[in-house]
């Protein structure tokens, strides 16, 4: 019998998320701050994220601590969407250091699984593209999926990269 879209969803954020899992549980506090190059962003000392509200050329590479908070941004407003409460802006969003950063996602991960064992996947849902595109629940969930694996390929990288260098 073929998958439910909601199982091959799920088989496919726990596929993500256990590669997460390997690249996390081998990070170290300095590792959420290294820079490959001179142009990154990151999170400044005053937890203040880097940011452009027009994407500069060339993209800025972020470092693990910006990659972190980003996660933690859209993934807090998707979760905002899905439970009919008012999406938090991005400056509400904040980074909560490298000691509790991957709790923080943790936490994230068991509320969206939360959400998604009572969800009704062709429910409207305008995360992250807006009511006029006309798409579901099952849309945001894809993109939650796709999202999070390239944010977890780029921590991934840069963890790889700097144990290289």
């Amino acid at each position: 019998m073929p998958a439910s879209r909601s199982e091959l969803s799920r088989w496919q954020f726990d596929l993500t998320w256990s590669l997460f899992e390997y690249h996390l549980a081998d990070l170290t506090s300095e590792d959420f701050f290294w820079e490959p190059t001179s142009h990154c962003w990151t999170i400044r000392p005053d937890g203040t994220p880097d940011w452009a509200d027009t994407e500069p050329d060339p993209v800025p590479v972020p470092t693990i601590a910006w990659l972190t908070w980003h996660i933690g941004w859209w993934w807090s407003v998707a979760l905002d969407h899905a439970n009919g409460r008012t999406p938090r802006e991005r400056t509400e969003i904040a980074w909560p250091g490298a000691e509790t950063a991957i709790a923080w996602l943790g936490g994230l991960r068991q509320e969206w699984l939360d959400r998604l064992t009572d969800t009704d996947f062709d429910a409207p849902s305008a995360y992250p593209f807006g009511e006029e595109a006309g798409l579901t629940f099952a849309h945001t969930v894809a993109w939650v999926n796709a999202e999070l694996m390239k944010n977890v390929s780029e921590i991934g990288q840069l963890r790889m990269q700097r144990r290289a260098a």
